[in-house]
């Protein structure tokens, strides 16, 4: 998806394509008139010395291309970052071995045609996508990459695919480096607005981190800008320096990081917080012809389209990580008012006799325990009701227990008495509707828990 900066170069995310002038451009590439890319023959000045692509910041691209691969970067927090993105690669270019499985990819040189000049030609291709590990079991890609069940159900999502020692290719990887697609939680494409997807894997990740994306906003103008993914499909590349050239479109922003086809779902992340601040997902035009083959296509960093990143608020609702979850809740302990105040009950009298209780708290969705103490010798002359602050009435006994003696009980009530949101007097409403037998209210509480 990409072009290349005078820094660094881009390739494209969904399609590889040729130039319709691509002769003309072979001709200005040739006299080293395009863009400000360099003469291929240009002599090493002292700044390009000094800058190798092995020394990285997370605040600088080095070199004439700002991919790197694992082994070439020193900087702990974006190998960090990078060990917890994956790449997409079709099940049916992966081998199942003895605790490994291996990867079928093809010669990035042969397969492209590449000019003997470009970076990595000596590598293999696999990944059609990237993407990044968001939750226990959540990847973050974009919505290209997976839009259907069929594709869901034909993609692995494989960590570890990286270049993490000079010359050894990652043929392979252990069998627990490799998930499967569960399900898709949500996908969006629209050709120039959002594109993202958010895939629940077969079972919760081991060994690698969840990423944490930016809580609230979107990126900042000044930001400063790294990309990590899989360019043209190629084992992972970290690509520092990237600016915002556009951050005012609703549901995306452009960028001149050096991205390629493959890149697509690769996240991009605000190099001073390592926080995600969107998916990488559209993108200038990847190679053009230079004589007999194809090299890198090569702009300025304010020309050409530039790259387009679907910004992380679209699809933040989406993606439940350590980097969006809200606070726990307040914990709310029991709130409990309690009365010792001594009430008679009058014999066979339907009017009865109230116990009032002040309370100056809400259940809020809590238990609501009333804990009664009464004296009373023949218990099934008794009717004992609760009311509210509210008016809400619930029946706590009603002319049950016949000729017990008695009731020292907690009732739970599973009224909508718990949703009351009136604090003030709770009373307690006691009648005696059969002659003989008396008692009294000993001591009563209600309790929130």
């Amino acid at each position: 998806m990409k072009r290349i900066s005078c820094s660094g170069r881009r390739f494209r995310h969904q399609k590889h394509k040729f130039s319709a002038f691509a002769g003309i451009i072979t001709a200005l590439l040739a006299l080293g008139l395009w863009g400000c890319a360099p003469s291929l023959n240009q002599p090493t000045t002292e700044a390009q010395k000094i800058k190798t692509d092995d020394q990285v910041t997370s605040q600088v691209i080095y070199g004439a291309d700002g991919r790197l691969d694992l082994y070439q970067v020193t900087d702990d927090r974006l190998k960090k970052l990078a060990d917890s993105t994956v790449a997409l690669i079709k099940t049916s270019q992966l081998s199942q071995g003895s605790g490994s499985v291996s990867i079928s990819g093809k010669n990035y040189g042969t397969d492209m045609n590449l000019c003997a000049e470009e970076k990595f030609r000596e590598q293999e291709t696999a990944a059609f996508c990237s993407g990044a590990l968001v939750g226990d079991d959540l990847i973050l890609t974009a919505g290209h990459c997976i839009e259907t069940v069929s594709d869901c159900a034909a993609t692995s999502f494989v960590f570890g695919f990286g270049v993490k020692q000079s010359g050894v290719l990652p043929k392979q990887v252990s069998s627990q480096e490799v998930y499967k697609c569960k399900e898709i939680v949500k996908t969006v494409r629209k050709n120039a607005g959002a594109d993202f997807a958010v895939i629940k894997l077969d079972r919760a990740v081991v060994g690698h981190q969840p990423l944490k994306v930016r809580p609230t906003g979107d990126v900042d103008a000044a930001a400063s800008l790294v990309v990590i993914g899989h360019p043209v499909g190629l084992p992972t590349k970290i690509t520092t320096g990237g600016s915002v050239r556009n951050n005012t479109l609703p549901e995306h922003f452009v960028t001149n990081l050096d991205t390629y086809g493959g890149n697509s779902g690769s996240s991009v992340f605000n190099a001073e917080t390592g926080l995600i601040e969107g998916i990488l997902v559209r993108g200038e035009q990847d190679f053009v012809t230079k004589g007999n083959c194809v090299v890198s296509k090569v702009c300025t960093d304010t020309s050409c389209r530039g790259e387009d990143v679907t910004k992380i608020s679209v699809a933040r609702e989406y993606i439940p990580s350590t980097g969006t979850q809200p606070p726990p809740p307040p914990v709310v302990l029991p709130d409990k008012f309690e009365s010792t105040t001594v009430v008679n009950i009058p014999d066979n009298n339907k009017q009865g006799v109230s116990a009032t209780l002040a309370v100056n708290a809400v259940p809020a969705g809590r238990k609501v325990m009333v804990a009664l103490n009464l004296k009373h010798t023949y218990i099934g002359d008794l009717s004992i009701q609760l009311v509210a602050p509210s008016g809400e009435t619930v029946t706590l006994h009603h002319r049950a227990g016949g000729g017990a003696d008695d009731i020292v009980k907690t009732f739970e009530v599973t009224s909508s008495l718990g949703k009351v949101q009136t604090a003030g007097n709770y009373k307690l409403m006691i009648q005696d509707l059969a002659a003989i037998d008396v008692g009294r209210v000993v001591s009563w509480s209600i309790e929130f828990k």
